[in-house]
């Protein structure tokens, strides 16, 4: 893009530090990387070579085109783990095709994979049980039938048994302990495999959640557990908004659509190049902030689709003009901080992000 309105600064070297960092809390187990929905809007081909590059060998994406779009950025002994399974039966050679591991989440995927991998096709397959989402994943009467037909799982060579905890970021949530002890009762009815279970914040509530293979997502990009811990985590993402225009209004007046917010006269207001058509979330009317010359400045009115107004009367005149930037996400407010104020979460921050913006990255990971 030769003009932008907003740039994204995204640090792969933070990322594959935040990878070692949780690595490291894993203990003796395997750490992978989540890098669906684009590497959580930033980027999955960039962020996946980084991750790589700081030793991570299991990538976990969501769906198959997301697989077949990532291994070209991986080398051959990367392991891609694909979420929503198969999909439909007639996926399974193009699972082969491009050397992808499902997961298999219902009866009928094992299926359509035993029949594939009896018929000449990739046996290795991850297994998912479901021990308290319900979402995806076997549920325990399922695994029962299993245990007592065996040869169900004609074929199948069993990579990983994961599941799914609910309430991690609550590191005192009976739940944890309630799914981590029904895992373990259903794991034992079936072949011996490794296992997976610790997402990012599952990491930090200790080495029975490890098992074999950890699988944080959020984390890596430097979300916050939600857990009022203090957070190893390095910030990965700066944003910064260009301002298109100031303005001083005359008489007390109402800014944006809807006149949901008055500021008086003298009133200096920027308007700059992000609406809530590249992810700068709407809630954010009226309770968001940015930092224009290092000073901390709200937003005024309603977002539109192209463009927020911040209020910057309390900025230096002389410290600001039209084609310098606003910072929404820097070392001074970060991803939480935005979702706090949004009354969001960091994960819907991140995804939300658009393409309009243009990617800038720093570092290389290794």
């Amino acid at each position: 893009m030769r003009y932008p309105g907003a740039t994204l600064t995204i640090d792969l070297d933070a990322v594959a530090a935040n990878w070692r960092t949780l690595a490291d809390r894993a203990g003796t187990a395997s750490c992978g990387g989540v890098v669906k929905a684009d590497g959580y809007g930033l980027g999955a081909a960039k962020v996946a070579s980084a991750l790589s590059g700081a030793g991570c060998r299991h990538f976990f994406v969501a769906t198959i085109d997301e697989g077949i779009a990532l291994r070209k950025s991986l080398p051959g002994d990367a392991v891609i783990v694909v979420f929503d399974g198969l999909m439909a039966a007639d996926t399974a050679a193009e699972f082969d095709a491009h050397s992808l591991t499902p997961v298999l989440n219902s009866p009928g995927e094992i299926k359509s994979w035993s029949h594939h991998a009896t018929n000449g096709g990739n046996r290795s397959a991850f297994l998912a049980l479901d021990t308290g989402m319900n979402r995806l994943g076997l549920s325990p009467a399922e695994v029962e039938v299993i245990a007592e037909k065996p040869e169900f799982l004609d074929g199948i060579e069993i990579a990983c048994v994961m599941s799914h905890l609910a309430c991690a970021d609550e590191a005192t949530h009976p739940q944890n302990s309630q799914q981590r002890q029904l895992f373990d009762a259903l794991r034992a009815k079936l072949p011996a495999a490794e296992a997976s279970f610790a997402n990012s914040a599952g990491i930090f509530l200790g080495a029975e959640y490890h098992y074999d293979l950890a699988r944080p997502g959020a984390a890596l990009y430097g979300v916050s557990r939600g857990c009022g811990a203090p957070e190893p985590m390095q910030q990965v993402i700066g944003l910064k908004a260009k301002i298109l225009q100031i303005r001083i209004v005359d008489t007390e007046s109402t800014v944006g659509y809807g006149a949901t917010r008055s500021v008086p006269a003298n009133s200096r207001l920027a308007t700059v190049a992000a609406g809530y058509a590249d992810g700068y979330l709407p809630s954010l009317s009226n309770r968001g902030f940015g930092f224009a010359a290092g000073v901390k400045v709200p937003v005024a009115g309603r977002l539109s689709m192209d463009l927020t107004v911040f209020d910057i009367s309390n900025v230096p005149p002389d410290a600001i003009a039209p084609g310098d930037h606003i910072d929404l996400i820097c070392d001074r407010q970060t991803v939480d901080d935005v979702a706090d104020a949004a009354r969001t979460v960091g994960y819907e921050i991140l995804t939300s992000i658009g393409s309009r913006f243009t990617k800038h990255y720093t570092g290389t990971g290794t």
